[in-house]
């Protein structure tokens, strides 16, 4: 085996302990993706060339980078926001306000095309996450419909404006990849997109039919909106998430306290609790950033992108080795502006070579990198939306209509797109 393939092997270690495990055990929510995880990093670690502490220390960088601790500052501070919202009602309330305003058959459709504006507006997928997938689930509990199917509303629509915002990181760094204009890429990325967007919204629409009511509570307690209101905001005015979430932390932290509904020790036993809810979490962004980075410095990620720019024949042979480039790439990174700062070169190289516009190039990075992104259980916005709802990422997947008709309207504009 050569030195790249032996490289990538751990990612297919992974997969194949994962989905084989849960095929065995009958069902996918049963296996943690921490375990796979770490059966999936010793190996790496074994196979990994040179004497065992620089491959340890390489397995640490990847789990020390800043992208990776970002990450955990975020979880932290989401988990710690979710329950101290949780524990003086700010969820409930803001649920009741939800189901009093809008009926319920427009409710699935209604959260959708919410989180494509937000992210639209925010140009961050795990924002927009961040700010609805506790009024999701708690709409989903009220109304006794799947708590899966409601998150993935919302992380369906999280991708809608990563991929299409202009202040979103993998609309900057594709067209620069690319060489073109964002409006020149927006116009492509929106003839792609568009109809999926339509159609999901249709689908919800259809769907919300099947949402029962649910009883509304007093509306004497909707000040407890307040602090999911402030964090929107916030996130809308382009603040860090971090920023976000702290200031929504003081807002439902000073709530409770003027309210009565939290004291100092239950502040601490809230803030205690969601820390440890998004503990899972924490281990498996660390254990995937290990593992990465010894697929990457190993040289896998350098074979996947050689191997799919060899024996390109013509356009659209161009256009699918681009898409595939930047998807293989996402898969071994689990973070699509890296995808596609890593890949972007050689798909302009490629575009260049075979004439391929750049707004279609930028175009193909940015929607098959979030493809990708939106649909591995080991990425950020799956692991951050199924630690604030409490359910496996494995049962938000198979729900995630955006995602997938989106990758579909993709592959259908490099088949059959006139040239």
């Amino acid at each position: 085996m050569s030195r790249g393939l032996l490289a990538i092997s751990p990612l297919a270690v992974f997969l194949l302990v994962y989905l084989v495990s849960s095929l065995v055990a009958g069902d996918f929510y049963k296996v943690p993706v921490s375990a796979a995880f770490l059966v999936a990093g010793v190996y790496a670690v074994a196979v990994a060339r040179g004497p065992l502490t620089e491959r340890l220390a390489a397995f640490s960088r990847g789990a020390g980078h800043p992208n990776v601790l970002l990450m955990i500052w975020i979880f932290l501070l989401a988990g710690a926001f979710a329950e101290i919202a949780r524990s003086i009602g700010a969820v409930d309330a803001t649920v009741s306000m939800m189901l009093s305003v809008v009926p319920a058959r427009w409710l699935l459709a209604g959260l959708f095309v919410t989180a494509c504006f937000i992210s639209m507006a925010m140009g961050t997928s795990v924002g927009t996450i961040v700010a609805l997938v506790p009024i999701a689930a708690g709409i989903a509990e009220q109304c006794g419909f799947p708590v899966p199917y409601m998150v993935a509303i919302i992380v369906g629509g999280s991708f809608f404006g990563d991929n299409l915002s202009f202040i979103s990181d993998t609309t900057i760094a594709a067209t620069r990849a690319a060489g073109c204009e964002m409006r020149d890429k927006f116009r492509a990325n929106l003839r792609i997109v568009l109809p999926a967007f339509v159609a999901v919204a249709v689908i919800y629409f259809i769907r919300g039919g099947q949402v029962a009511e649910a009883p509304v509570h007093s509306a004497a307690q909707w000040y407890l909106v307040l602090p999911y209101l402030l964090i929107i905001v916030l996130a809308l005015c382009g603040l860090n998430v971090t920023l976000v979430l702290s200031a929504g932390i003081v807002a439902a932290t000073v709530l409770g306290f003027v309210t009565g509904s939290l004291d100092w020790v239950g502040w601490l036993g809230a803030v205690g609790t969601g820390i440890s809810g998004m503990s899972d979490l924490i281990i498996v962004t660390l254990l995937a950033g290990g593992l990465l980075e010894l697929i990457r410095s190993g040289g896998g990620l350098d074979l996947i992108i050689s191997g799919l720019s060899r024996g390109i024949r013509g356009k659209k042979g161009a256009e699918a080795a681009i898409a595939g480039i930047v998807s293989l790439a996402n898969l071994c990174t689990a973070n699509n502006t890296v995808a596609i700062i890593t890949t972007g070169g050689i798909a302009h190289d490629i575009a260049e070579r075979f004439g391929v516009s750049p707004k279609k190039t930028a175009s193909l990075l940015d929607t098959f990198s979030c493809l990708v992104q939106g649909l591995i259980p080991y990425g950020a916005q799956l692991l951050m939306a199924s630690g604030l709802a409490a359910i496996s990422p494995a049962a938000i997947i198979p729900h995630l209509y955006y995602p997938f008709l989106m990758g579909l309207c993709a592959i259908v504009s490099i088949l059959f797109e006139r040239k």
